[in-house]
């Protein structure tokens, strides 16, 4: 393991919202949402370093006690939020900012482009890794054109669903596997 840590920023509602509109195209149920533990375990395995898991949440006047104990217990730190705007963004904007002035890596769990210029200017750094995580198909084409940026799928790569999803994807010739079309 490595003294270098990796600050792993969690859009939930992104993913949430992506895997419920565009992937399942319904609400997801409980068990067909991601296994967020597998999700630090992933980034801690990949980069061979501790992981900081920050779960940012938008939230009304009461928590979602059960979910973020839940998040808590698993090793993340939630981050919950009220305000007007996108309270999310503006927070996980602010936080990769000042990641900019510290001595780490940071992984990225959203589509969403408006983090483009903040992951930008981390990934300009060379001693720095940066990565997104989330649905390859359904990411932002500015972030995609970040250089330098890792790409780690949310469920091919990190496996953080217990079942299989309902997904379109451009697969590569090696990991083709017949039988996932003809069963």
């Amino acid at each position: 393991m490595s003294d270098r840590r990796t600050y792993m920023l969690v859009d939930g509602e992104n993913i949430d919202a992506t895997l419920g509109v565009s992937v399942l195209n319904r609400r997801p149920q409980p068990d067909e949402r991601p296994r967020w533990n597998k999700l630090l375990e992933h980034a801690e395995s990949a980069w061979q370093q501790p992981v900081t898991g920050l779960f940012f949440l938008a939230v009304g006047d009461t928590l979602p006690l059960g979910f973020v104990q839940a998040l808590i217990a698993i090793g993340y730190r939630t981050v919950p939020l009220r305000g007007e705007g996108k309270v999310v963004d503006i927070a996980i904007q602010r936080t990769a900012e000042a990641l900019a002035e510290r001595e780490a890596d940071v992984l990225l769990v959203s589509h969403d482009k408006d983090f483009v210029p903040q992951m930008q200017a981390l990934a300009a750094d060379p001693e720095r890794r940066t990565g997104i995580v989330g649905f390859q198909e359904f990411m932002a084409a500015d972030l995609r054109n970040v250089p330098g940026i890792e790409f780690f799928d949310l469920e091919h790569d990190v496996h953080a669903f217990t079942s299989k999803l309902p997904r379109v994807r451009i697969i590569e010739i090696d990991e083709f596997d017949p039988l996932e079309f003809i069963l």
